[in-house]
């Protein structure tokens, strides 16, 4: 009688040649399952990250004409259909600011230096709204509202594609504040012209 470990039987000793293949097999489905998983989650995050510095250059463009309009200083306002020109005040300084549509770009020029606000910008409309008159395509629409204010500005800017495109609009109200009697304030040929 042998006393020692028992010795394995057949079979019982490791893995089968097909088994290896099998359990390989299924290891390479499971990690090409999730490699193109990993891979559809990057390219989400990245057109998600792209679409999201759109919408904030977007929201940067608007803010910022938003904000000068509100801080429009005592002079006219002249605006067409294509672009709107008027003085901003702050901090007790007067610059003349212009915004227009350029090529594909919406412009901010102020005291003559034009700066792009957003890209991919194929048309841009402004409209003023007159309380005894309703919507105007330019400023002054008569003579007798050369010293006064629209009550509000609109601007439309379509936008081209990357996504999201189509038309961004914006209504700004202006400041109710009275303008000084003629020839106190800056002359329209002061401000930035088309």
């Amino acid at each position: 009688m042998t006393v020692g470990p028992a010795r394995a039987e057949y079979g019982d000793a490791g893995f089968t040649l097909i088994e290896v293949v099998v359990a390989l097999a299924l290891f390479a489905v499971v990690a090409a399952a999730g490699a193109g998983l990993v891979t559809t989650v990057l390219d989400t995050e990245r057109h998600t990250a792209g679409r999201l510095d759109r919408l904030a250059d977007r929201e940067r463009a608007l803010a910022l004409l938003t904000r000068d309009l509100t801080e429009i200083g005592d002079a006219p306002l002249i605006g067409a259909a294509d672009g709107v020109a008027f003085v901003r005040h702050r901090g007790g300084v007067a610059v003349p600011v212009f915004y227009r549509r350029n090529e594909n770009r919406f412009e901010r020029v102020a005291s003559g230096r034009p700066a792009t606000v957003l890209t991919g910008v194929t048309a841009a409309r402004w409209r003023y709204f007159a309380s005894s008159g309703g919507w105007q395509d330019h400023w002054p629409a008569v003579p007798g509202q050369a010293l006064a204010w629209p009550a509000a500005v609109e601007v439309e800017l379509t936008l081209a594609a990357p996504p999201p495109a189509g038309v961004l609009r914006r209504v700004i109200d202006l400041p109710v504040r009275p303008l000084p009697p003629e020839g106190t304030g800056i002359a329209p040929s002061a401000l930035p012209q088309q």
